[in-house]
């Protein structure tokens, strides 16, 4: 492991690994910083280490090394700067796409250049013996190969990030867009398996979520903005189990939205809800539940005319159309009329199970039965005021089919009317949940409904009926096709017939008693006779106040109209205003309470943890004790037991026994017994040895004895069996000799049939090795040309490379040149600055000598009065120069005293050193004085000059 002063240096080093080719080593250095706990503080220098190191993982395809460099990231910047976590997080998403992206295009484009009519002619012996071998074709390989490793990581990217995602409250919006793109990629790809898993751990981490609520940074499903994420995510989901045809994964994902909403006991916004039952009625379609799926159309249709204020009355009539005809495609008999008492139950569970689902309806009081019934249903869209939207087609066949009674002529009076209910449909553009709507997928489940009432009807009528005559009555379907129907009618006892194929006749019978098909028939005959009486002659009372109450009627209509109109949009604007004020309500209540609960938590965390480190203390010095102390007695049982075997007394009475004098006592005796216990074997082993030698003296004539038996049964056997091998021989070969003769006859037809078929072949394999052949010349010759002009090629670059190296040690060569030049001339300048400095130095020393010696001669003229021989000056006075005195006429001076006397004074030090050596007088040894009276000169050594002189 690298040790780093600064994480900057760690990058640096990274960078260096990279630019030699090194990035397993990159990779690793970095690694070591990111999950040492040296660097544990976040700098914005770990933002850029997890960019180069991210980058290294994904160059890598390093899944592995990527999350454990993201977790530890994580526990890095959580506290500190969450939003460095998602940038990094999205940086690894976008460069795992991106490659994988990149691989598939190259793929694609392997695939388009290998698109040629013949693949075999550059290719490889070993790439055709795997393509004979493997009988995959070059995509599957170049995909397999390109595209497949990149495919497997991107997956494992996304895995990896919703991991550590899912239980950080902070990235909620990152966590959902990360699964809204792994649903994209599983829908892009058709990656089925892929999403069924990614449903899964998605389905997980919510069960974790509620099990352990008391993780910290755990997302709050209470919250209005976290149940929005999540509840985004599972209609995301739900959309793409839809288009990729996973109907069972489709149902799971609407189990999952209502057991959230159950969660958070609230309701998702409507445009959601429009979206749930679209989603619900294919499923339901799809799964054979026709009950069902009318319920989920019947609730769409509620909420698009409650809340779509841009639906038109064409998109309204439709989709009410689309509602009652998946309300008459429900089948018209109970399943479970003859089903047992368990079945009951699981039927009953199953449709109030259903009826949440469909209503999205927590009330669990409702039976199950009563509630979700075709006849419920019809009398809740009647009730509901579906009728009054649907086209005049469906509600004619509404009226044929279910009230109607025309055993004869239903079949042909509802053909025609199919056929124009076929043929509507279309577009919804003001309803976004439910793109296009066509009614022709409930034409063969009305032609069913048809062909069963047409049965019940004429088995009210008739006792007996021909095939004939009953097959040319049901224009959808063939006989057999009736007679299938017929049979699961008269299972659930909706229609009593027997069919006789012998005699050519259905036979009907009657389920209940014969008076109430007869009332029946006479209640339909005379209601049939009143219609047609006010048909035949209106009554003009009820035309004139029907025309009095015309007008009137339209103005209150409309007024009620305005005035509903009116009352909806102030309810509208209360409930908005009241969810409003509902929201900010919860929004404080939440942080309150979210503040006193992370106050509480905390202090409870800490008295814990304190009390876990106490008892934990506590039970392990209490273990030491008691292992301490039955090690103790154990060894003095063992002790005591050994003791008494052999009449010996372990420990004596008033003894200290202590752990150590035990231990030491069993181990005496536990060397004492393996002594005894090693002699006791070798006497054994004497005495083993001794009876073994003297089994095997007595047993060896015995046992060659058994071997010369032996030897002679075995030779009388091999005698015996070569005898039956030669007979067998024998006899195979005068059946070979047989068989010979035999086909003998047919040799000259195989000769003939050989020949043919080798000459064709031959033929064939020269056709084939021509064409080989000249494939292989104009593959030949097309490389040859390659490479001539590749040689050309590399040579053009080679002179260009040359030239740009010359060019390149020119510059370099006049770039030296010019540097020595400038050396040379700053070395000159040097030399000539030191030059004018050093005769400067000499110039002010001149002038100093020059100014002293001025100095010298001015003092030499200023007159000297003799004093008398005093006392030496104390150390501690400044000496002063004595003053030389006049020369007396006629007297001699010497010339150096002369020179002397006419110097002047020297300077005091310019630079403070505080030397004056020069001008104290000299020592007294050193002093000769010359001259009588009070005039006295002294004499200076020679080895002191004056400084003047």
């Amino acid at each position: 492991m690298s040790n780093f002063a600064k994480p900057e240096n760690a990058l640096k080093r990274a960078e260096e690994l990279i630019n030699v080719g090194q990035k397993q080593d990159a990779l690793q250095s970095l690694h070591d910083l990111i999950t040492s706990k040296r660097y544990r503080a976040w700098q914005k220098t770990h933002e850029k280490i997890m960019f180069k190191y991210i980058e290294l993982c994904v160059d890598m395809r390093r899944g592995r090394f990527a999350k454990d460099g993201l977790i530890q990231y994580r526990i890095i910047c959580q506290q500190v700067n969450v939003s460095s976590l998602e940038e990094v997080i999205k940086h690894f998403m976008d460069l795992s796409t991106k490659k994988a992206e990149a691989a598939r295009s190259q793929a694609q484009a392997l695939e388009e250049a290998l698109d040629v009519d013949d693949l075999e002619a550059d290719n490889r012996p070993e790439d055709l013996m795997l393509s004979y071998v493997s009988g995959e074709k070059g995509k599957d390989r170049s995909d397999r190969e390109l595209v497949t490793p990149w495919f497997k990581f991107l997956w494992e990217t996304y895995r990896t990030v919703l991991e550590i995602l899912r239980n950080n409250s902070k990235l909620m919006a990152l966590y959902a867009d990360t699964a809204h793109r792994a649903f994209q990629f599983c829908k892009q790809y058709k990656r089925t398996t892929e999403f069924r898993r990614l449903c899964e751990i998605i389905r997980n981490h919510l069960a974790n979520l509620n099990k352990y609520r008391d993780q910290r940074d755990r997302p709050d499903l209470s919250a209005p903005e976290s149940l929005q994420f999540y509840l985004d995510t599972r209609f995301e989901q739900l959309k793409i189990a839809t288009e990729l045809e996973l109907w069972q994964e489709a149902f799971r994902s609407v189990e999952d939205i209502y057991g959230l909403t159950c969660m958070v006991k609230k309701m998702p916004k409507t445009s959601w809800m429009a979206v749930y039952y679209a989603k619900l009625t294919e499923i339901f379609w799809i799964s054979t539940s026709h009950l069902y799926h009318a319920y989920a159309w019947f609730k769409l249709f509620q909420l698009q005319k409650s809340f779509n204020k841009n639906l038109n009355q064409k998109d309204l009539q439709l989709i009410a159309s689309s509602v009652l005809l998946a309300a008459m495609s429900v089948p018209p008999y109970d399943h479970t009329r003859r089903a047992s008492h368990l079945e009951l139950e699981h039927e009953k569970e199953r449709n109030l199970r259903m009826s949440n689902l469909i209503g999205f309806n927590l009330d669990t009081k409702i039976e199950g039965r009563d509630m979700l019934s075709r006849s419920s249903l019809l009398s809740d869209l009647i009730s509901k005021g579906v009728m009054t939207y649907v086209t005049q087609e469906v509600k004619d066949l509404y009226h044929l089919l279910e009230h109607e009674f025309l055993p004869l002529d239903l079949a042909s009076k509802v053909q025609p009317l199919l056929a124009k209910i076929s043929k509507v449909g279309g577009k919804i553009s003001s309803a976004s949940s439910v793109p296009e709507v066509q009614l022709s997928q409930y034409v063969p489940a009305l032609e069913k409904l048809a062909t069963l009432r047409l049965l019940q009807q004429v088995s009210q009528v008739y006792q007996t009926m021909s095939i004939e005559s009953l097959a040319k009555m049901v224009p959808f379907f063939s006989f057999p096709a009736v007679e299938k129907l017929s049979v699961d009618a008269v299972k659930h006892d909706f229609v009593a017939m027997k069919v006789d194929h012998m005699k050519g006749a259905v036979i009907f019978s009657t389920l209940g008693l014969e008076s109430d098909g007869l009332r029946s028939h006479l209640s339909l005959f005379a209601e049939s006779l009143n219609k047609s009486r006010s048909m035949i002659h209106p009554s003009e009372r009820k035309i004139s106040k029907l025309g009095e109450m015309l007008p009137s009627l339209a103005e209150v209509i409309d007024k009620e109209h305005k005035r509903l109109l009116a009352r909806k949009s102030v309810i509208e604007k209360r409930k908005e205003e009241q969810e409003r004020h509902l929201l900010e309500r919860e929004r404080e209540e939440e942080s309150k309470r979210l503040k006193i609960q992370k106050i509480t938590e905390e202090a409870e965390q800490r008295r814990l943890a304190s009390e876990i480190e106490q008892r934990r203390n506590q039970r392990i010095l209490r273990e030491i004790e008691e292992r301490e102390l039955e090690e103790a007695q154990a060894l003095l049982q063992e002790a005591e037991k050994r003791g008494r075997k052999k009449g010996k007394k372990t420990v004596m009475d008033g003894e200290k026994v202590t752990k150590q004098s035990l231990m030491e006592l069993a181990h005496n005796e536990q060397l004492r017994e393996r002594q005894e216990m090693e002699k006791r074997l070798q006497k054994l082993g004497k005495t083993m040895d001794y009876l073994e030698r003297a089994k095997r003296e007595e047993a060896a004539p015995l046992i060659e004895a058994a071997f010369q038996r032996r030897l002679a049964e075995e030779k009388v056997l091999h005698e015996h069996e070569q005898q039956q091998e030669i007979e067998l021989s024998r006899q195979r070969h005068d059946g070979d000799l047989k068989e010979k003769n035999r086909l003998l006859r047919i040799l000259d037809n195989k000769i003939q049939f050989q020949n043919k078929v080798v000459e064709s072949r031959e033929a064939e394999y020269e056709r084939l090795r021509k064409e080989r052949h000249e494939r292989i010349e104009q593959i030949l010759q097309a490389r040859k040309e390659e490479r001539e002009s590749k040689r050309k090629m590399l040579f053009y670059l080679s002179i260009e490379e040359e030239k740009l190296k010359k060019l390149k040690e020119e510059e370099e060569a006049r770039k030296r040149e010019v540097a020595e030049r400038r050396k040379r001339e700053e070395a000159e300048h040097r030399a000539k600055m030191d030059e004018i400095a050093e005769k400067q130095r000499r110039r002010e020393q001149e002038v100093e000598e020059k100014r002293r010696s001025e100095l010298l001669a001015r003092t030499s003229e200023v007159p000297v009065t003799s004093r008398p021989v005093e006392t030496p000056i104390a150390p501690e006075v400044a000496p002063v120069v004595p003053a030389v005195a006049a020369p007396a006429p006629g007297k001699y001076v010497p010339k150096f005293r002369r020179a002397e006397a006419q110097a002047p004074p020297p300077e005091p030090d310019r630079w403070g050193s505080g030397r004056q050596d020069d001008r104290a007088p000299p020592p007294s040894g050193g002093d000769r004085w010359r001259g009588g009276g009070s005039q006295r000169q002294p004499w200076t050594s020679s080895r002191n000059p004056p400084r003047g002189g």
